[in-house]
């Protein structure tokens, strides 16, 4: 371009420096450069003002593909300014608040609003809200709204609303809300129903089974004391069921409690095989238990429903076993949990039942020719009882092999004591155990084995009578000798003699408590103390290491131990008993047993006289009460009531010692439990009661009012 304005100037430039010379020549050069310049910014406008003419056309083009693209949401969107009026809505926005899109624009219009839920920040400051909106429909719909601040053409900040319908989904989720509701009440209800079925069975029960003691104790022929026997069998039978149909219901409510306080293992595993061993021992099969001596002396758990998941599991195996017999062992694992193992030589699971064996209503013989009945509920609270408490349960088992259940649960030692230390040395010293048990004579090898002795275990008679004489040629003979009376008096008197011959200084014969009394004394056996299965491990170092008591005096514990004789208060004077039980049946079970103990009782029929009787006694007009009795159920004044209104009279007439307030319950619920701790009782007796339960009661009650007092 300059080239050519060149070309076309410079005629008349050199005509123009011709003609005006050197000052006019200066001005022309001036003057075009001027021009050139201008020509210059000019051209440079026009490219610039081209190039923002393409930005608005792209500008517009890309807001009306935006425009597109919201009016073709199916979500409502709409924008307002500062001041609410709507600067843009789509149709979605239009539809739902009845008006045409067009006299929107400019409009405060907003949809009507019946229900809200709570408004929500996200961490980008936008805000979320759900709404239900009257549209004109029959029911109102719900929307799920964002907004958020965005920047309007021209730099103003404005709020930008989108909503997506959620009707279908709130509808469905106040459905299954509903329904949740419903279940819970049903079920709340189902556990109400059941607790009162359970007291209205056990209140029978009790009258029931008690009254069978009680009779059990008069003089009887043999035909008449095994119906009664039948009977309290049956009755106990009973009892279980509804206690497993109470308990399932608790785990579906979701109200199954788990203690978590110190208890002594080793008392829960014996006391569940002394429980066992009088039903084992009469179907001709042994239960037995070892406890490794590294086992903690106490844990921290709930001892009673441990308890109760090893009585099923021990029960069950009793239950299916026919010959052999049963075993609980007790270890600590590697990672310090509480390994509990219960074995069986029963006839074992078959392996495609065994995956189902802890559901609920399953049983292990599942075949219409089941000879063993039960409701199927019990593996399967075992099962839940476990996993509350944090553990696990296994199972291995084959047809005609036997079963073992293991039970693996996390319970923390409470102090560092173990069995260790409860140990007899027992170092340098061989013990002979002559029997065929599946499970008692190894364990005995392993008590005797951790106390340092050399054990040797056999089956035969023969073999042992050689092992004996072997043993006597050599420096170590026999220390001592553990005979099973199982293998037959003659063995157990020949194996005694040929021992003592060899130079064995302690003979111990290993007998249940019904061959006990066919045995007769030990020493005219030949033997210097019984062992009475199922066996302690500390009753088996005791008679290993202490003095041989005379035969009359060997009182070996008893599984089968009487009833406790009547006795005296400790304070000297006949100890006193206030009862308030609205059921006959219960009170004169109650009464009569009682009495038996040596107790005066007075009966109140509801918790009106009961507060009337123990009202008097604090005043003077009768004599004063040991133990008060309370049931929790009782028409009018309950015991709970009655309880509160006693606890108050004490405080008002600052009475030193509170006597001690026991319920008497059918139904010992968690709730239950509180509110009875609440109006002041002591504690449960749970019906069915023994004679061995009230007579522990009497027992603490005057050792209580003694330290009260003194």
């Amino acid at each position: 371009m300059l080239a050519e304005f060149w070309n076309s100037a410079s005629g008349w430039l050199i005509a123009v420096v011709a003609g005006l010379g050197m000052v006019g020549t200066i001005s022309a050069l001036m003057l075009l450069i001027a021009y050139f310049r201008l020509e210059r910014h000019t051209r440079r406008i026009e490219d610039e003002n081209e190039m923002l003419q393409d930005e608005v056309w792209r500008a517009s083009e890309s807001r009306e593909l935006y425009r597109s693209l919201v009016e073709a949401q199916l979500d409502v969107i709409v924008q307002r300014d500062k001041s609410g009026r709507i600067t843009f809505a789509n149709d979605r926005y239009a539809e739902i608040v009845g008006r045409p899109r067009a006299t929107l624009i400019g409009a405060r219009t907003c949809p009507r609003v019946v229900e809200a839920g709570p408004t929500r920040r996200r961490e980008d400051g936008a805000m979320l809200v759900d709404e239900a909106i009257d549209t004109g429909d029959a029911e109102p719909r719900w929307f799920a709204w964002i907004e958020t601040p965005v920047h309007a053409p021209g730099g103003a900040i404005e709020i930008l609303r989108a909503g997506r319908e959620i009707t279908e989904r709130v509808v469905t989720e106040r459905a299954l809300a509903e329904e949740r509701s419903r279940a819970q009440a049903a079920n709340e209800a189902k556990s109400r129903f059941l607790a009162t079925v359970s007291h209205e069975f056990r209140t029978p029960l009790n009258g029931i089974i008690g009254m069978t003691d009680l009779l059990l104790e008069t003089d009887l022929d043999p035909e008449q004391t095994n119906y009664l026997r039948a009977v309290k069998t049956s009755g106990g039978a009973l009892l279980s069921l509804i206690d497993e149909i109470l308990d399932f219901s608790k785990i579906e409510a979701g109200k199954l409690d788990i203690a978590n306080n110190p208890f002594d293992i080793r008392a829960v595993v014996e006391g569940v095989v002394e429980l066992l061993a009088p039903r084992a021992q009469g179907k001709g099969i042994e239960i037995a238990c070892h406890i490794a001596a590294r086992t903690p002396a106490s844990l921290i758990g709930d001892a009673d429903r441990l308890r109760q998941v090893l009585v099923n599991l021990a029960g069950n195996a009793v239950k299916f076993t026919e010959i052999g017999g049963v075993g609980i062992e007790v270890d600590i694992s590697e990672t310090g949990g509480l390994v509990i193992a219960v074995s069986d030589t029963g006839p074992g699971i078959a392996r495609d039942r065994i995956a189902s064996l802890f559901e609920e209503f399953e049983q292990g013989d599942g075949s219409p020719a089941a000879r063993h009945g039960g409701t199927g509920l019990g593996l399967a609270i075992s099962r839940r009882i476990v996993e509350r408490m944090q553990g696990d349960i296994d199972v291995e088992s084959r047809p005609d092999a036997g079963s073992r259940f293991t039970i693996t649960l996390p319970l923390p030692a409470d102090g560092d004591a173990d069995g260790r230390s409860e140990l007899p040395d027992l170092r340098g010293k061989r013990y002979l155990v002559l029997a065929r048990s599946p499970f008692e004579a190894p364990f005995i090898r392993r008590k005797l084995g951790e106390a340092g002795a050399d054990v040797v275990l056999m089956a035969s008679e023969t073999e042992a009578l050689a092992k004996i004489a072997t043993a006597s040629d050599i420096a170590t003979p026999f220390a001592g000798l553990i005979v099973d009376c199982a293998l037959g008096d003659d063995v157990a008197r020949d194996i005694a003699t040929a021992a003592r011959e060899a130079g064995a200084q302690r003979c111990l014969v290993l007998l249940s408590p019904f061959e006990r009394r066919d045995l007769g004394s030990p020493s005219a056996a030949g033997y210097d103390a019984y062992l009475v299965k199922p066996l302690r491990a500390r009753s088996l170092y005791a008679r290993l290491t202490e003095p041989v008591m005379p035969a009359a005096d060997q009182a070996q514990e008893q599984v089968h131990a009487g009833p406790p004789r009547p006795r005296k208060s400790e304070t000297g004077r006949t100890q006193r008993v206030l009862l308030a039980e609205d059921n006959e049946i219960n009170a004169l079970l109650a009464v009569k047993t009682l009495e038996r103990l040596g107790a005066v009782v007075d009966w109140a029929k509801d918790g009106h006289e009961a507060f009337s009787l123990a009202e008097a006694s604090f005043s003077g007009l009768r004599p004063d009460y040991d133990l008060v009795l309370m049931d929790i159920r009782m028409p009018g004044l309950d015991g709970l009531e009655a309880t509160r209104r006693i606890r108050n009279l004490e405080r008002a007439m600052t009475r030193r010692t509170p006597r001690r307030i026991i319920a008497l319950t059918a139904n010992a619920q968690r709730e239950d439990e509180d509110a009875a701790i609440e109006a002041g009782l002591d504690g449960f007796l749970a019906k069915p009661f023994d004679i061995r339960d009230l007579s522990r009661l009497l027992t603490d009650a005057p050792a209580r009012a003694m330290a009260g007092t003194s």
